[in-house]
């Protein structure tokens, strides 16, 4: 019986390891503007509200693309879609993506923005 139980708890303790280790935490858009290089290809949760919306899709095929800009408060940066399903304008969001880079120059990063991978909305 001892034995069960301990292969139980070892089992839980294995799984929450996994489990929290594998979530990546929330950052402000703040944090990943003030450091690009730090996050480039990583994943990152960040939440907002969306200022700007700008979709396309084409009905009947797998095409359309889109993207919005997420404020949380202390910044903004784009959010790129690849299925053309943006939220509208001041809605809430929370998205879970990959942090990608366009152009450095002199120091300054001129393209920055997120790859989403999942999206959730706040409910009101």
């Amino acid at each position: 019986m001892k034995a069960i139980r301990y292969t139980l708890v070892g089992a839980l303790l294995i799984g929450s390891a996994l489990l929290f280790t594998g979530c990546p935490e929330r950052k402000s858009i703040a944090e990943i503007e003030a450091n690009p290089g730090r996050y480039q290809n990583k994943d990152v949760v960040i939440a907002g509200t969306v200022r700007d919306s700008y979709g396309l899709s084409i009905p009947g095929t797998r095409y359309g693309g889109g993207a919005y800009k997420l404020d949380d408060g202390t910044g903004s940066i784009w959010v790129l879609v690849t299925d053309g399903n943006v939220p509208s304008k001041g809605s809430q969001v929370g998205i879970k993506g990959q942090v990608g880079t366009g152009v450095n120059w002199r120091g300054r990063n001129y393209g920055l923005g997120v790859y989403e991978k999942e999206r959730r909305y706040r409910r009101n």
